[in-house]
Protein backbone atom coordinates (compact mmCIF):
# COMPACT_ATOMS: atom_id res chain seq x y z
CA UNK A 1 0.00 0.00 0.00
CA UNK A 2 1.40 3.07 -1.39
CA UNK A 3 1.64 6.47 1.07
CA UNK A 4 0.05 9.64 -0.49
CA UNK A 5 3.02 12.39 -0.59
CA UNK A 6 0.99 14.21 2.04
CA UNK A 7 1.54 11.67 4.61
CA UNK A 8 5.34 11.22 3.38
CA UNK A 9 6.02 15.25 4.08
CA UNK A 10 3.79 14.79 7.10
CA UNK A 11 6.39 12.28 8.59
CA UNK A 12 8.99 13.91 7.44
CA UNK A 13 8.28 16.91 8.97
CA UNK A 14 7.82 15.33 12.30
CA UNK A 15 10.88 13.14 11.93
CA UNK A 16 13.30 16.01 11.10
CA UNK A 17 11.55 17.86 14.27
CA UNK A 18 12.59 15.06 16.53
CA UNK A 19 15.84 15.02 14.98
CA UNK A 20 16.76 18.50 15.44
CA UNK A 21 15.36 18.47 18.94
CA UNK A 22 17.91 15.12 19.82
CA UNK A 23 20.61 17.15 18.56
CA UNK A 24 19.94 20.60 20.52
CA UNK A 25 20.06 17.97 23.54
CA UNK A 26 23.45 16.41 22.58
CA UNK A 27 25.88 18.74 21.13
CA UNK A 28 26.93 19.25 24.53
CA UNK A 29 27.78 15.60 25.59
CA UNK A 30 28.95 14.35 22.71
CA UNK A 31 29.05 17.06 19.79
CA UNK A 32 29.76 13.92 16.73
CA UNK A 33 26.48 12.47 17.56
CA UNK A 34 24.78 15.99 17.07
CA UNK A 35 26.13 16.72 13.82
CA UNK A 36 25.17 13.09 12.57
CA UNK A 37 21.47 13.94 13.67
CA UNK A 38 21.62 17.81 11.86
CA UNK A 39 22.80 15.90 8.62
CA UNK A 40 20.40 13.12 8.35
CA UNK A 41 17.34 15.70 9.06
CA UNK A 42 18.61 17.73 6.07
CA UNK A 43 18.86 15.06 3.95
CA UNK A 44 15.41 14.10 4.85
CA UNK A 45 14.53 17.80 4.33
CA UNK A 46 16.06 18.13 1.11
CA UNK A 47 14.85 14.14 -0.06
CA UNK A 48 10.86 15.14 1.03
CA UNK A 49 10.53 18.07 0.27
CA UNK A 50 10.06 19.56 3.55
CA UNK A 51 10.60 22.84 4.65
CA UNK A 52 12.75 23.13 8.48
CA UNK A 53 11.40 23.96 11.02
CA UNK A 54 10.94 28.24 12.12
CA UNK A 55 12.87 27.51 15.18
CA UNK A 56 15.70 25.83 13.86
CA UNK A 57 16.22 27.88 10.56
CA UNK A 58 18.50 29.28 11.44
CA UNK A 59 20.58 26.26 13.27
CA UNK A 60 22.72 24.85 10.53
CA UNK A 61 25.47 27.23 9.08
CA UNK A 62 24.83 28.45 5.49
CA UNK A 63 29.07 27.71 4.47
CA UNK A 64 30.24 24.74 5.88
CA UNK A 65 26.52 23.11 6.78
CA UNK A 66 26.97 22.21 10.32
CA UNK A 67 25.06 22.13 12.90
CA UNK A 68 25.57 25.39 15.32
CA UNK A 69 23.68 25.89 18.34
CA UNK A 70 24.91 29.75 20.32
CA UNK A 71 27.19 29.47 23.86
CA UNK A 72 28.23 25.75 21.83
CA UNK A 73 29.89 26.33 18.47
CA UNK A 74 28.63 29.99 17.63
CA UNK A 75 28.61 33.36 18.66
CA UNK A 76 25.65 35.51 18.51
CA UNK A 77 26.06 39.67 17.91
CA UNK A 78 23.53 42.36 17.53
CA UNK A 79 24.53 45.57 15.31
CA UNK A 80 23.00 48.95 15.15
CA UNK A 81 24.93 50.03 11.90
CA UNK A 82 22.82 50.68 8.56
CA UNK A 83 19.53 48.25 9.23
CA UNK A 84 19.76 46.80 12.44
CA UNK A 85 20.48 42.79 11.99
CA UNK A 86 21.62 39.32 13.93
CA UNK A 87 25.24 38.29 12.91
CA UNK A 88 25.60 34.25 13.46
CA UNK A 89 29.22 33.23 13.27
CA UNK A 90 29.89 30.02 12.87
CA UNK A 91 33.23 28.87 15.07
CA UNK A 92 33.25 25.86 12.67
CA UNK A 93 34.42 27.67 9.59
CA UNK A 94 34.34 31.55 10.58
CA UNK A 95 31.48 31.80 7.90
CA UNK A 96 28.83 35.06 8.91
CA UNK A 97 25.08 34.92 8.66
CA UNK A 98 22.85 38.07 9.19
CA UNK A 99 19.59 38.06 9.94
CA UNK A 100 17.84 41.23 9.60
CA UNK A 101 15.73 42.62 12.87
CA UNK A 102 12.26 44.30 11.22
CA UNK A 103 11.19 47.33 12.95
CA UNK A 104 7.67 48.38 13.07
CA UNK A 105 7.11 51.38 11.29
CA UNK A 106 3.88 53.45 11.62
Amino acid sequence: MALSKRRVRNIASERVKLLFKMAEETISIDPELAQRYASIARELEMHCKVKRPAEYRHTICKHCKKFIIPGANCRVRLQRRREPHVVITCQNCGGHMRIPIRSLRC
